[in-house]
């Protein structure tokens, strides 16, 4: 298990490690982008938006009603917006913030340009539109008719200094300004143009750029600016923050930050342009307006832009691929006045987070005991990436959604690997350790489950079973080695494969001696059953077999048992280059003394009272007395199985316990009567009959207590 955690562990850093190479290899981006926008869709909430943004969208119905009924093709006169313009300082607006280009003259003349920007003077805070470049643009200087814009960043060079990859965004060194008949009443002038991320995808916003010197804000902030009171006339910048009149804006390292978009479009109220015109223009001939609600536009910030097709201000989103630009503006503008910003977790935390989670999967896969069991802890453990970035999300953090996963599902499988290969080890030692020695079927519920298996010695309680054929030596003689060998691999595969169906384990061949136990190395609570079931029937097949064995040795081939349940000291024994799984132990050394006792009493297989308890007298049988074997002062009770669970009794059985009964009784004279009439076919009684005679001829001076004692092994 240690080795397992261990290269679980190993697993896990090496994910960290992959996952580090996507980040510098950019792909990691590239997935976590989308997960950061199916959050911004899901999470996207159009209550929250403030009820202070106002959009006038140029729409496609606004260019065919103004193309039917004003004859109006585009671009239109400048003088159109003109009227805008009137209408919302009629409507006392706090802000115009126009997401429109006018750097070049009007096809109209100039007049027209006039017009739009007497309009712009009487309307007073004017936020008009800049195209900042790095090469082509109108000027490389700030132009003497627009007037500085009254706001400095402080901070911004050491800024700059810090992050150099930054300031080729951040600095721009060609723009195109308006005309000069709109710069001259444009109260802010403001940047429009907006990166997006490297699919394409505008998820951030740039608060500000430098040009010639200047502070440009980019068109959202600028409205903001424009609507503040008392204006605010300074920022400053620090490394990962843009403090600003008493807000603390989160930027990234290019400067930039994320937008958290209320919704789709739509979320902010909006009105096309065409209403918007001819309400004013109804109005200045005394009719009624579409818009009856004058105070729509009242002490609202307002954005206004493109949202036509045709015009080519669609802008791919997080909340849609076709996104109008005037809303992009309008949800910066949300974000700055309500306070409410997204931020990039902190490097830190986001590496350490997707450690955790890397090394957490590694581990977890590494000991997981079953296929079932990885698959349960990655149905578990998968979502939690996705869980965090949501919770996170709500709380305005940008959680990394698709390193913590790819960490994960790269722990998963390393410490998948990890388990396999060292499984793999571990199922291959335990079936090369216990192939000799035990079942397929318990080698293969081992293998299934090693923590079963305690290996290097354990205490337990087992049943030991000890054979060894009756007058080997004497037969063996007679035959050549190649005889003896095969006689012995006949009866040691009948009696191995007996031991083992019974869920024995095998210990070892002595010659023709065999040595076995139960309970171990898995646990068996019928373990006494299953050694009395085996010894049964190793009797009997050794049975069906005697003739063929008569018929190679000349002799009746027999075998003794002896059985003991107790507890002993059991595992893999020996030395770092040859070990075997035995078993050590007084319970043990019993089992081989009832062995040898059987010659004593003329039986064959010979069942300690430990071991007879334990099976509830489930086999038909008899007690045999008690014995004392050699190196061993407590005497123990012995029992004869007759049979199988669920046979008939032994038609021996109540005659010979009754005779045992008297014997235990001193009645040596009825004892001996009743076991020599049973004596004829059975060695036990009439070694019993021959003892119960001597005692009874001894009269009153038999002090015999019942116990064998044995002078041989």
């Amino acid at each position: 298990m240690n080795k397992k955690i261990t290269y679980g562990l190993l697993a896990g850093v090496a994910a960290v490690a992959l996952v580090a190479l996507l980040n510098v290899s950019g792909l990691l981006a590239r997935w976590e982008n989308p997960t950061a926008d199916w959050r911004a869709r899901l999470l996207a909430r159009p209550s929250p938006a403030t009820e202070q943004i106002k959009l006038i969208l140029l729409d496609q119905y606004s260019l065919d009603w103004a193309s039917q009924n004003l004859g109006w093709s585009w671009p239109w006169p400048r003088e159109a917006y003109a009227v805008v313009l009137d209408y919302l300082k009629r409507c006392g607006a706090k802000t115009a913030i126009f997401d429109v280009l006018y750097t070049e003259p009007s096809a109209f003349g100039v007049a027209d340009d006039e017009a739009l920007g007497a309009a712009v003077e009487r309307f007073g805070s004017f936020v008009g539109a800049v195209f900042l470049g790095q090469t082509t643009a109108q000027t490389t200087t700030w132009p003497d008719t627009a007037k500085p814009n009254a706001f400095v960043v402080n901070g911004l060079d050491v800024w700059l200094n810090a992050h150099p990859a930054a300031a080729t965004e951040m600095v721009a060194t060609a723009a195109a300004f308006p005309v000069p008949e709109l710069t001259r009443a444009t109260a802010w002038l403001a940047n429009v143009r907006e990166i997006p991320d490297e699919d394409g995808v505008f998820r951030r916003a740039i608060p500000f750029r430098m040009f010639d010197g200047q502070v440009l804000p980019s068109l959202g902030f600028a409205g903001w600016l424009a609507g503040l009171e008392p204006p605010v006339a300074s920022a400053t910048l620090t490394a990962d923050e843009l403090h600003v009149a008493g807000l603390k804006v989160p930027l990234d390292a290019s400067g930039r930050l994320i937008l958290k978009f209320r919704g789709p479009s739509g979320t902010h109220q909006a009105f096309n342009a065409v209403e918007v015109i001819q309400s004013e223009l109804r109005l200045l001939e005394g009719g009624s307006p579409p818009l009856t609600d004058d105070s729509i536009f009242k002490d609202k910030w307002v954005v206004f832009g493109f949202s036509a097709p045709g015009l080519k201000d669609l802008r791919p989103t997080p909340i849609a691929p076709d996104y109008p630009g005037p809303e992009i503006y309008a949800t910066m503008l949300d974000n700055m006045l309500a306070g409410d910003f997204l931020r990039e977790a902190s490097p830190v935390a986001a590496w350490a987070w997707i450690f955790a989670l890397a090394l957490l999967a590694a581990v977890i896969a590494s000991v997981a005991r079953s296929g079932w069991h990885s698959g349960l802890a990655a149905l578990i453990l998968l979502p939690l990436p996705t869980i965090a970035g949501l919770l996170a999300w709500q709380a305005g953090i940008v959680w990394p959604v698709a390193g913590a996963s790819v960490g994960m599902l790269l722990g998963l499988l390393g410490g998948g690997i990890v388990n396999y290969v060292l499984e793999g080890r571990q199922k291959t030692f335990i079936k090369g350790a216990f192939k000799h020695y035990l079942s397929a079927e318990v080698i293969e519920q081992i293998v299934r489950d090693p923590n079963s298996l305690k290996l290097g010695g354990e205490r337990r309680e087992l049943t030991i079973f000890f054979s060894d054929l009756e007058g080997f030596s004497s037969f063996s003689e007679k035959l050549s080695p190649e005889e003896l060998t095969k006689l012995l691999n006949d009866y040691l595969t009948d009696m191995t494969d007996i031991i083992m169906d019974e869920g024995g384990t095998l210990d070892k061949y002595v010659g023709d001696a065999i040595v076995a136990f139960w309970n171990a190395p898995l646990p068996q609570v019928d373990h006494a059953a299953r050694a009395v079931r085996a010894a049964v029937r190793c009797q009997r097949r050794l049975a069906e077999r005697r003739e063929e064995y008569m018929q190679r040795t000349g002799a009746a081939v027999r075998m003794r048992i002896g059985l003991n349940t107790g507890p002993v000291v059991v595992g893999n024994m020996g030395s770092a280059r040859r070990f075997d799984y035995t078993m050590l132990g007084d319970a043990a050394n019993l089992a081989s003394r009832l062995e040898g006792a059987n010659k004593a009493l003329g039986t064959y297989t010979m069942v300690a009272e430990s071991t007879w308890a334990l099976t509830q007298n489930a086999f038909p049988g008899r007690e045999l007395g008690q014995l004392r074997v050699v190196g061993r002062s407590t005497p123990v009770r012995v029992f004869e199985p007759l049979g199988l669970a669920g046979e008939p009794p032994s038609s021996i059985s109540a005659p010979f316990a009754a005779a045992l009964a008297l014997a235990q009784a001193r009645r040596w004279a009825e004892a001996a009567q009743a076991f020599t009439a049973i004596a004829t076919d059975d060695p036990v009684a009439k070694k019993y009959a021959t003892k119960c005679d001597a005692l009874a001829a001894a009269g009153p001076n038999a002090t015999w207590d019942g116990v064998w004692s044995l002078t041989e092994k």
